[in-house]
């Protein structure tokens, strides 16, 4: 396994729970999550449920999405609690750093290798080797490129190449105390973009601005003063957002948004690709953390009871792949659909009620989660004895 974040820890949970033998490669010198937060739909949380995550109290469960313009328009209110009621999960906002801890619960610590960037793979005839920058090889039945946007696997099996969107997002965590509790997010869309502020446990926000973005972007030295420039008077809660943010909260921004085409597939070798490794793709959804998970529980289910052979691996890895590719894309191209446009153009969505807009999202969830998968798996853990993952 290829990447120690969110994608390749869950896979590797996954296996081991099934009784492989894993190793993570990481090439920092740590397992830490950074970045800010994310949301965990119904989908997601399904998986995790699979892999014996206990995320019970962690981060901030959701009730309601409210979609306003920027001059404070309704356009839809979105009910979270009965998408949860009817796909069978709660919805939360989780810090990314709070997700990997959880993952990590239980997890052998001694299947992780830090330090260890990968620089080449090569498919042999008894599975397949990593090569890495200090010279030294590890070798294996399959390989999983688990790491992310700039993947080195996806370079070897010469699956397309991301491109921008032309957007990007200045976002982060930041403790407003009038905001603790809440269970309602909140995403205002404008001509010029978007906006949006969502619970994340705590007295944390997840605030995040998109604007327009291009590859001779010249980072602004003072952002701060173009956020406030673009969103100030779009809601009270932005603006309160924008009065506690300083330029500091900015460093690590902007996230340019890239969408990777969906190979229509790989070559016939013990190599495959999970989550942003294998579609990234702009976070208007909020689905990219989702699908990685769906990801892990379609390809632990085609290495369920798959012999030690090269051609039934291959054959599985191809399997996992197709019945993934469909479904990803499709919410691979939703999340693409920009969001910004002016008032007039929103102006039809608005009319709209909002029991229509959560059937809608509720609909398109359920169709792209493998929800018979999903059951038939559960169905099997609850009867299967379970295998300790802190082995000895």
């Amino acid at each position: 396994m290829i990447g120690a974040g969110v994608s390749g820890i869950a896979v590797a949970r996954g296996l081991l729970r099934d009784g492989h033998d894993v190793t993570v490669f990481e090439q920092r010198d740590d397992n830490r999550a950074g970045g800010g937060a994310v949301t965990i739909w119904s989908n997601g949380a399904a998986v995790l449920r699979q892999l014996g995550v206990d995320m019970n109290g962690a981060g901030q469960l959701l009730s309601r999405v409210r979609v306003v313009t920027s001059r404070g328009r309704r356009l839809a209110t979105l009910n979270v609690t009965a998408m949860a009621d009817r796909l069978g999960a709660p919805v939360r906002m989780v810090p990314r750093r709070l997700l990997l801890e959880r993952l990590l619960e239980g997890f052998p610590i001694e299947r992780i290798r830090c330090n260890a960037r990968a620089v080449g793979v090569v498919a042999t005839g008894r599975g397949a080797a990593v090569e890495f920058e200090d010279g030294s090889v590890a070798r294996g039945d399959v390989v999983i490129g688990a790491d992310g946007l700039h993947s080195i696997l996806r370079n070897v099996v010469g699956a397309p190449a991301a491109k921008p969107t032309g957007w990007c997002s200045w976002q982060g965590l930041v403790a407003i105390p009038e905001l603790a509790d809440s269970r309602v997010a909140m995403i205002a869309v404008g001509a010029v973009g978007n906006a949006g502020v969502w619970p994340a446990g705590g007295c944390e926000v997840q605030w995040w601005f998109d604007l327009p973005w291009s590859c001779d972007f010249a980072r602004p030295p003072r952002p701060l003063d173009v956020l406030r420039s673009n969103f100030t008077g779009w809601s009270e809660t932005v603006d309160l957002v924008l009065a506690r943010l300083t330029n500091d909260d900015l460093a690590g921004s902007p996230y340019p948004h890239f969408r990777h085409p969906i190979a229509a597939a790989l070559p016939a070798a013990p190599l495959t690709l999970l989550g942003d490794a294998a579609h990234t793709m702009p976070p208007t959804l909020a689905q990219g953390t989702n699908q990685a998970l769906l990801d892990t529980m379609v390809l632990c289910n085609a290495l369920s009871g798959v012999r030690n052979e090269a051609t039934e691996i291959s054959r599985a890895l191809r399997r996992y792949e197709k019945t993934r590719r469909r479904r990803v894309s499709a919410v691979s191209r939703v999340a693409a659909l920009q969001l910004a446009h002016g008032e007039s153009v929103l102006r039809p969505a608005g009319l709209l009620p909002d029991r229509l807009h959560t059937r809608i999202l509720t609909t398109f969830l359920a169709w792209t989660s493998h929800r018979r998968m999903s059951a038939e798996i559960e169905r099997g853990l609850a009867a299967a004895t379970p295998i300790a993952l802190a082995r000895p």
